[in-house]
């Protein structure tokens, strides 16, 4: 999967990085939603001024999403006897 960053200038004026953002297909069943999550969480950390400068859109992700679904759009694989 590829993945894209997005790097701009919040309200105070810090240079703040979102990072780990999924690029999917036009046909992808979650675009619409991750298009949503994403524009939702620019917009607070857009408002929130913070000390952090890098934010992963990743791990947002799997905090606010269905694990079903998160597995599914990352295609999250587990390793057998911890290899």
């Amino acid at each position: 999967m590829l993945f894209k960053s997005l790097e701009f200038k919040n309200d105070i004026g810090q240079k703040v990085k979102v990072v780990e953002i999924p690029v999917l297909g036009e046909d992808s069943t979650y675009k619409f939603m991750i298009q949503v999550r994403l524009q939702t969480y620019i917009t607070s950390v857009y408002k929130e001024p913070s000390p952090i400068k890098c934010y992963s859109f990743k791990d947002y992700l799997k905090k606010v999403m269905k694990w079903p679904d998160y597995e599914q759009l990352f295609n999250v694989t587990e390793l057998k006897n911890n290899a």
